[in-house]
């Protein structure tokens, strides 16, 4: 598995989320750490993102575009 040369604070800070929130995603996705600088595996890193993405989207929406267009 890769690293993704991410620590925990970077990714926290990245999405302006807490630290602790990211202790707590890492503490249910079972992701191993030992304080705010850990670096993550890549997939690791990868679940996280992605976990604080569901969590901050909102629902019902897409990024894709829509394909009809206005005439």
């Amino acid at each position: 598995m890769g690293f993704a040369d991410l620590s925990i604070a970077e990714i926290a800070a990245d999405f302006s989320v807490s630290v602790e929130k990211v202790f707590l995603m890492c503490n249910q996705l079972g992701i191993a750490f030992k304080h705010q600088n850990t670096r993550l595996a890549l997939e690791d890193a990868k679940a996280i993102i992605s976990q604080i993405l569901s969590e901050t989207s909102p629902k019902g929406t897409s990024d894709s575009v829509d394909e009809t267009e206005a005439t």
